[in-house]
């Protein structure tokens, strides 16, 4: 356990939740009937206060938790810290607890929980930059031709020659809350690059410090574009899927498991999805039985319907979990989609 001590939590001085105040949706961007919610992507909506950053940031900066749960991979070139919130960023954890229980989140027709205790505030990582590389990126930025920005804070443009943070993926759960942790006022570019049905590029203008986006990463090939003139790039990710047991949930492991403690990772996998088919059973159980009671015949064909589903359920249930010396670890299969070169705005 973490020997260092933090202030208490106090959601009325670490909160400062807004709404978004623009939602992109599936349609807006050719993805109809396609995911479990119709929305995409919401614009930069406010989070956190600056202690809270400030204290999230202490954390992760402990050498500890940078060696004990980092992890680098072929799409994140620059690393990730993952599983952390579980024991060691003890602050982290206590405030996605306090947000959830004050400010439930509901995308679409559906409310969200986190997927999976392992999946909370992942971070992450860009290469620390000093003040004069810094300065020198912007200074060279100048001189290039650059692409104004819409007020909205998304735009269709192309794209940069820069190696993004995060290369083309699509993600392994429904729904992901990016929220920014580091200053951005120099900051140019940091933007999510979306594909649209269109094969066109939507960016997403990139959260300020204490700001995050929701994007239904799991059906939408995207990308984390670099940003310039920033010292530093560090956001922290959490992963979310829809609180019913009902709603369809195809989560995968494909792109976490290569960076991931697999013991701790395949627990909390097993454990949700158990839950959910615990669940679903159940309320079938209750159902059948209600029929009986009300002197009703057994819909066969509707049970049957339900195993059948059941079944498919459990089989990708056990395909996820892929035995140790079979992982590969370290590698994220790449999309085979182009790549972009990003025109920066001053």
């Amino acid at each position: 356990m973490d020997t260092m001590t933090y202030p208490t939590f106090d959601p009325q001085v670490h909160l400062a939740f807004e709404e978004p105040s623009r939602i992109l949706l599936m349609r807006d961007i050719g993805f109809d009937n396609i995911g479990v919610s119709p929305v995409a992507v919401t614009q930069p909506f406010q989070l956190f206060g600056p202690e809270a950053i400030s204290i999230m940031r202490s954390e992760i900066q402990n050498p500890v938790v940078r060696e004990r749960y980092g992890f680098a991979s072929n799409i994140a070139h620059d690393g990730q810290l993952r599983g952390c919130a579980r024991t060691r960023t003890i602050h982290i954890r206590r405030m996605e607890a306090s947000r959830r229980r004050g400010h439930s989140v509901q995308i679409g027709w559906y409310r969200l929980v986190p997927s999976c205790d392992y999946e909370i505030a992942h971070i992450n990582l860009s290469a620390t930059k000093t003040e004069e590389q810094a300065n020198a990126e912007l200074n060279a930025l100048h001189v290039r031709k650059s692409l104004i920005h819409s007020d909205e804070g998304i735009d269709v443009g192309s794209s940069a020659d820069d190696k993004p943070i995060v290369g083309w993926h699509t993600d392994s759960y429904p729904f992901v809350c990016v929220l920014m942790m580091t200053d951005c006022t120099k900051m140019v570019g940091g933007e999510t690059a979306l594909r649209t049905a269109e094969e066109d590029v939507i960016r997403v203008r990139s959260p300020t410090e204490g700001c995050a986006v929701i994007l239904q990463g799991r059906y939408i090939t995207h990308q984390a574009l670099r940003a310039l003139g920033a010292k530093e790039r560090i956001t922290a990710v959490t992963s979310w899927r829809p609180r019913s047991p009902f709603v369809r949930d195809d989560s995968e492991l494909r792109t976490v498991r290569p960076v991931s403690d697999l013991n701790e990772l395949y627990a909390d996998f097993a454990e949700y999805r158990l839950g959910i088919m615990e669940q679903r059973i159940y309320r079938a159980r209750k159902e059948m039985r209600a029929r009986r009671e009300a002197g009703q015949q057994l819909d066969t064909l509707g049970h049957k319907a339900f195993l059948h589903e059941s079944a498919a359920f459990l089989n990708h249930t056990d395909g996820e979990p892929v035995e140790e010396d079979k992982a590969s670890f370290g590698f994220i299969e790449t999309l085979d989609v182009p790549d972009i070169v990003v025109e920066f705005s001053v």
